[in-house]
């Protein structure tokens, strides 16, 4: 079994803009009805909060409440403001383009629907009515209601075309007053009727993907199946029974606008895992259509909306356009001058041949303030005014746009003069970036994006660019070409010169040695960044403390201010070192200041040599106390009596500050025993050194006896060297 997989699958652009938009609202939103039919979208939107309700009084008041995609009548809008509801508007921009022209035509016309009363977009279309309105879901229908009246008619969006041009030709034939049709079918719906209907005749069978409830996937299977195939509806791949299918050799697949395409994945991967092979079609062009664009027309657009439709609507649906267009013939973006003929309260009628008239809404004039008296006279006096024709078939003429032109022209030579202007990025091609600046379109080059070059050109969408002109080019209409990277390039320029003053401001004011205020900006494992005057200055680790400092927070603070002193200066690197502990009392300096000679203290042990213990009182200051202080009865190991870490009271033998020396005993706090004498003849045991007498040998390192010499050399420490180490001066 083959499958050929449409293109004609996804989200729709208005549906994916309404499920964006709904997953971005905050949580605890309500929807008023679902927001697309889709089941399993709905499920997700409620996981993450998004809950559907059927009416205003289930909204919390001052909650947020979202409009789906279908839209909802103006009392929805107005009530929800009433109650203090904040509104998030869905609605699909082809809906609220449809919206726009119910609500103006209604004033002055009998708007007739072409769509399903029952269906939601209907309703709520309905709603915006300010006049009388009419749905019509038959082709055979009857019009008799029209008679004699002037109608305008437009189309759900997802109603197929030939029942659409069915009831265009019937109204024709009906005997109206006049006839405006406004196409307002979705490109994308009538793109996916023709997928579908092509899927039929190519295909044995076709699988038609989407919610059983939605009116899109519904005409969807119909177009499929007007050539006889079988056609097969399910929502997910739950529902799909392959063994149904594989007596057919080519099957088609196509999903409606509602459907997500991971649902369309799922069926693909149960169809392969059954031996199916794959074929896809590449996207037409139709669906490239960005819905902004389409959706910003609120006047008919029956010339773009045919050249889409397949042939025999398309041909009975021009046929309707030619009967009832009978204007002069302009093109669109011309610009004409025409004379004003009659006015009323909220539009003016006007003539560029003397033949025919075409009417000017208020909202297109170019004026602060609409006064029907102000342009009858101007109708009396023959006076005219300068229009752009904004679409054909009928015309559509704006003043207003004639005078936006101008501005643009006016903004075009300050930019011609070097001012920086700024667009929104549209789009990109291989070449680089695209946008609009008013009616001219803005071409920036991949090279004329940033400072280096650009990969990927998609991240740029949306995002707003800061340009200066490069050329202006004339062939065939006004394309701005423009450069980001020259304005990147003048700032880094400018910054550079800045920072190249302010350095050399900063290195004629500082000297080392000078005491300087900073703020701590930022700390790392080897020390702390501080500001001096705007300058970063590194503050060593090592610099911070006289005593040893395990990480830079254990001395300052991130965000705190300081002062230290300035160590070192290299002004060809930019680089200046700081020191705080410098400007700190060293603890020797204040040591005698709290320790005397005959003071008890208390410590903990930190080192043990053979000849005694390193006991420290306070960070930075240590005191020894030796293997003969320890205790009473003999040591030959301090270790025996003391283990690092140990906590004990000592007295202060001997102090030295200048050669900041402590001496320490702990057995002076312990209670003296009787003396004990040695067996007659028995000497006291000597300590095992090695190397020659007094000193080393070969370079080799001291022995602890040199050790203990450095630390009372030059002191008056009481018995000799020897006598301590061999034990026979008496206490």
């Amino acid at each position: 079994m083959k499958v050929v997989l449409s293109a004609a699958r996804g989200f729709c652009a208005g549906v994916k803009r309404a499920v964006e938009t709904a997953l971005s609202a905050p949580a605890g939103s309500c929807v008023l009805g679902e927001l697309i039919h889709n089941a399993r979208v709905i499920e997700e939107l409620e996981k993450k909060g998004i809950r559907t309700v059927e009416s205003l009084d289930e909204v919390p008041q001052g909650g947020t409440l979202l409009i789906r995609s279908h839209g909802a009548p103006r009392s929805v809008f107005e009530e929800a403001a009433a109650r203090g509801i904040s509104v998030i508007d869905c609605t699909c921009p082809f809906v609220q383009r449809i919206r726009k022209i119910v609500e103006e035509e209604s004033t002055k016309k009998l708007v007739v629907i072409a769509g399903d009363s029952r269906h939601p977009e209907v309703r709520g279309l309905v709603g915006w009515s300010r006049g009388e309105v009419a749905v019509v879901g038959s082709g055979d229908a009857d019009l008799s209601f029209a008679a004699g009246r002037e109608v305008a008619l437009v189309a759900q969006t997802t109603v197929s075309e030939a029942f659409f041009c069915k009831i265009g030709e019937n109204l024709k034939n009906s005997d109206l007053k006049s006839l405006v049709i406004f196409p307002t079918i979705c490109y994308t719906t009538a793109w996916r009727q023709r997928e579908a209907a092509r899927l039929g005749r190519e295909c044995d069978a076709v699988v038609v993907l989407g919610d059983l409830r939605s009116s899109n996937t519904a005409h969807l299977a119909a177009c499929a199946g007007e050539s006889g195939t079988p056609v097969f509806r399910m929502a997910d791949a739950d529902g799909l029974s392959v063994g149904k299918l594989e007596k057919f050799e080519r099957v088609g697949i196509i999903a409606g606008a509602s459907t997500p395409e991971r649902l369309t994945q799922e069926v693909l991967s149960k169809m392969v895992e059954n031996n199916a092979e794959v074929l896809e079609t590449e996207t037409p062009a139709e669906e490239s259509a960005p819905v902004e664009a389409v959706a910003t027309e609120a006047a008919p657009v029956a010339a773009e909306t045919q050249a889409q439709a397949p042939e025999a609507p398309k041909s009975a649906m021009e046929q309707i356009i030619d009967d009832i267009d009978r204007e002069e013939r302009y093109k669109k973006g011309q610009i004409i001058k025409v004379r004003i003929v009659s006015a009323t309260d909220e539009e003016i009628f006007v003539s560029g041949s003397g033949k025919l008239e075409n009417r000017i809404p208020k909202s297109e004039l170019n004026c602060e303030e609409y006064s029907r008296e102000v342009y009858e006279e101007k109708a009396k006096n023959g006076e005219e005014i300068e229009v752009m024709v904004t679409a054909v078939k009928p015309t559509q003429l704006s003043e207003k746009l004639v005078a936006k032109l101008k501005e643009e022209e006016a903004m075009l030579a300050d930019i011609e003069a070097g001012k920086e202007f700024t667009v929104v990025c549209t789009g990109s091609n291989k070449g680089g970036l695209t946008a609009e600046l008013g009616t001219y379109p803005v071409f920036v080059p991949r090279r004329e994006i940033r400072i280096g070059y650009v990969t990927d050109l998609d991240k740029y969408k949306g995002k707003t660019l800061r340009l200066k002109l490069i050329e202006i080019r004339k062939e065939r209409r006004k394309e701005i070409i423009a450069s980001q990277r020259v304005v990147l390039e003048a700032e880094r320029a400018e910054r550079e010169a800045a920072k190249a003053a302010k350095e050399e401001a900063f290195f004629s004011s500082i000297h080392v040695g000078d005491v300087v205020e900073g703020k701590v900006e930022r700390v790392t494992s080897f020390g702390a960044f501080v500001s001096v005057n705007g300058f970063d200055c590194l503050a060593h680790i090592s610099d911070l403390s006289w005593t040893s400092v395990k990480q830079v927070t254990d001395v300052l603070e991130i965000g705190k201010r300081y002062e230290f002193q300035v160590l070192k200066i290299d002004e060809v690197n930019k680089k200046v070192s700081i020191g705080y502990k410098q400007l700190q009392p060293q603890p020797w300096d204040l040591a005698a200041e709290k320790y005397a000679e005959g003071d008890i203290v208390h410590g903990k042990v930190v080192r043990i040599a053979p000849f005694g213990a390193f006991v420290e009182l306070e960070k930075g200051i240590d005191g020894l106390v030796h293997v003969s202080q320890i205790t009473y009865e003999w040591l030959d190991d301090p270790t025996k009596a003391l283990t690092v870490g140990q906590e004990v009271d000592a007295k202060i033998t001997a102090f030295n500050a200048a050669d900041r020396k402590i001496t320490l005993s702990i057995k002076a706090l312990q209670p003296r025993p009787e003396y004990e004498s040695r067996p007659e003849g028995e000497e006291a045991p000597r300590r095992e050194r090695g190397g020659k007498k007094g000193g080393r040998r070969n370079q080799q390192p001291a022995t602890e006896e040199d050790e203990y010499r450095e630390w009372t050399e030059g002191g008056d420490f009481g018995a000799s060297i020897s006598e301590l180490i061999n034990g026979k001066k008496e206490d």
